[in-house]
């Protein structure tokens, strides 16, 4: 059986990164949960 998550490595810009950081606390989130949520609402309104 498949994991159902994979670690990757990125390069995100200080600037944005401090803005997840931010907006994850805020939302009670990891910076990992929150990067997955605006993730995949990015992927639903590009596809709708």
């Amino acid at each position: 059986m498949k994991p159902l998550k994979e670690k990757i490595s990125i390069t995100v810009d200080s600037d944005v990164l401090e803005i997840i950081r931010q907006k994850a606390d805020e939302d009670d989130r990891s910076l990992s949960q929150y990067i997955n949520l605006i993730l995949k609402q990015h992927l639903n309104n590009i596809e709708n």
